[in-house]
């Protein structure tokens, strides 16, 4: 029986290595997993052989498209209980009245110099709500929020430093920035400041620092850093190797609805790789991730189709995710040979389901 193949060493670095890229690039206070970046991995331990047979997992591409895929987060400042007017703030910016909570959140910061009402006033600068965007007042109301004291502040500030915005790059005041919030219980701040430890630039490299930043994240729920610390697990990079707790770091990055989480934690059900095997569990993952747009969980998926494994065998559809990966550029010479062999009638109901999907996307 064929088995779906995991994520290799390389992608799983490279995956790691794009994420700050993508956070600095937009500025926002949680960073998503991003596709493989351009960076070069840290040196790690070789991935294992392919299994004769084996469903190899496609080669990531060196380019970062799936962002679009992941909404991007912002910084959400959590009202203060006891004080009516922080949640009139907090309340109207969750309903999307950006104007009004940009009035009221100004009202506070300046007559009683509120640091939360100053990072609300950096973010909507920052991303246009309410009032045109302006990195450099963004950057300013951001700096005020920091030096009082807020975490989500220096988080937000730190992003800023790191791309560009509002004044130049500043990797130096961009670390301490991260190193502050993070010591104040940021976990989105560890969890970037683990990825500036891996990626050797802006400090030494540092795998174990890393690994410690990681875990302070995973534990306080961030699902990206679980999904991190999970590879370091599976593959006994600054951690002993220990396929049960990646899977189940794997599993609550899932449930959150990180999708590279949720493609690793299916992989891992269908082979049965530190969990009980649950292959009908593991396609509805993959079905899930799938319709999310991953290209990965699509060629998956398609195999599972075609085996009946997990599934009823549907050709026609497996066949369908196949020619949707293949376009995002996850090609398959195996499935490509099955696709050949249908009849004429039936590859063109793939082509048909195919282009339906692509053209619903």
């Amino acid at each position: 029986m064929k088995i779906l193949r995991p994520l290799s060493v390389f992608s799983i670095w490279s995956t790691l290595a794009g994420c700050l890229v993508l956070a600095a690039s937009t500025a926002v206070a949680q960073v998503s997993l991003a596709p493989p970046g351009a960076q070069t991995p840290p040196a790690s331990k070789p991935a294992a052989k392919p299994k004769p047979h084996a469903i190899t997992r496609p080669a990531a591409p060196a380019a970062t498209p799936k962002p679009a895929a992941t909404p991007a987060a912002t910084v959400t400042p959590a009202p203060a209980p006891d004080d009516p007017n922080v949640d009139l703030v907090f309340g109207a910016y969750q309903r999307g009245q950006y104007k009004t909570a940009f009035d009221l959140a100004t009202r506070r910061a300046q007559e009683r110099n509120d640091p939360k009402a100053m990072t609300m006033l950096g973010e909507l600068y920052s991303n246009a709500m309410g009032v045109r965007r302006d990195d450099a007042k963004a950057a300013e109301w951001y700096q005020r929020a920091a030096d009082a004291g807020d975490r989500e502040g220096m988080l937000a500030l730190a992003m800023l430093r790191l791309a560009g915005r509002g004044g130049p790059v500043n990797r130096e005041e961009a670390v301490k920035l991260l190193a502050s919030s993070a010591k104040l219980g940021e976990p989105k701040a560890a969890y970037n400041l683990a990825l500036l430890y891996l990626g050797g630039e802006s400090l030494p490299q540092d795998v174990k620092r890393a690994t410690e930043l990681l875990r302070v994240a995973a534990d306080a729920g961030n699902p990206e850093a679980q999904y991190a610390l999970a590879t370091f697990y599976k593959e006994g990079n600054g951690v002993p190797k220990d396929l049960e707790k990646a899977v189940r770091l794997m599993q609550a990055a899932s449930l959150a609805d990180n999708v590279d989480a949720e493609v690793e934690y299916a992989i891992a059900l269908y082979n049965g790789t530190g969990t009980p095997q649950n292959q009908p569990a593991a396609v509805a993952l993959l079905r899930k991730a799938a319709r999310q747009n991953s290209a990965i969980a699509q060629n998956r998926l398609a195999h599972a189709l075609l085996s009946g494994h997990g599934t009823a065998m549907d050709k026609i559809e497996g066949l369908k995710w196949h020619l949707v990966a293949k376009g995002a550029g996850k090609g398959d010479p195996m499935l490509d040979e099955a696709f050949s062999e249908l009849s004429p009638e039936d590859r063109a109901k793939a082509e048909a389901a195919a282009s339906k999907w692509l053209g619903t996307k």
